[in-house]
C-alpha cells in the first residue's frame, strides 16, 4: 500500500477514513523540495509496512487551506495523530528506518499515555488544535 496524495478530490475520502480512531501519518512537503522527492518512496514503503494506518502526502502549497499556518520549519515534516490526538509534530531526517522508530514509539503508547503527553508542554497542547489535521481537514471541507 502506498500512501494516499491529498488533492482537492480526495478530501472526503480522507476525511471519512480519519473518522475513527485510526492512526494517521502524514508528511508535510512541497514539490520543488528535491529532499522530499527523495523521501516519498520511503514513505511509501513505510506505508507498506503499516498497512493498518493511514499514510497521506501532503504538498504545504497545494494543500495551503488544509496546512494553513502550520508551521513546517524544514523538510520534511511529520504530523502522527489518532483520532483529535497530536502524538508528534515535527521535522525528521529523512530516513525510513527512523521515521519507523518514531511511529512505532508512538503506537506503542496506551490511551492514557497519549492523552498525558498531549497534555504535557504548552507546545503538544497546542499540537491539538493547531496540528490536529482531522480538524483542519474538515474546516477545509466546510468552507
Amino acid at each position: 500500500m502506498s500512501s494516499l496524495f491529498l488533492e482537492l478530490h480526495n478530501r472526503t475520502q480522507l476525511a471519512e477514513s480519519m473518522a475513527d480512531d485510526k492512526w494517521v501519518v502524514a508528511c508535510l512537503c512541497a514539490a520543488w523540495c528535491d529532499v522530499c522527492r527523495e523521501y516519498r518512496p520511503g514513505f511509501d514503503e513505510l506505508a507498506a509496512l503499516h498497512s493498518d494506518k493511514q499514510f497521506v502526502w501532503i504538498d504545504i502549497e497545494d494543500q495551503a487551506d488544509v496546512v494553513g499556518d502550520l508551521d513546517v520549519e524544514n523538510f520534511p515534516t511529520l504530523l502522527i495523530q489518532r483520532g483529535d490526538t497530536v502524538a508528534f509534530f515535527g521535522t525528521v531526517q529523512p530516513d525510513l528506518k527512523q521515521a519507523n522508530r518514531l511511529l512505532l514509539a508512538q503506537t506503542e503508547k496506551s490511551d492514557a499515555e497519549l492523552r498525558n503527553e498531549a497534555a504535557s508542554s504548552t507546545e503538544r497542547k497546542a499540537w491539538q488544535q493547531d496540528c490536529n489535521l482531522r480538524l483542519r481537514l474538515n474546516e477545509a471541507l466546510d468552507t
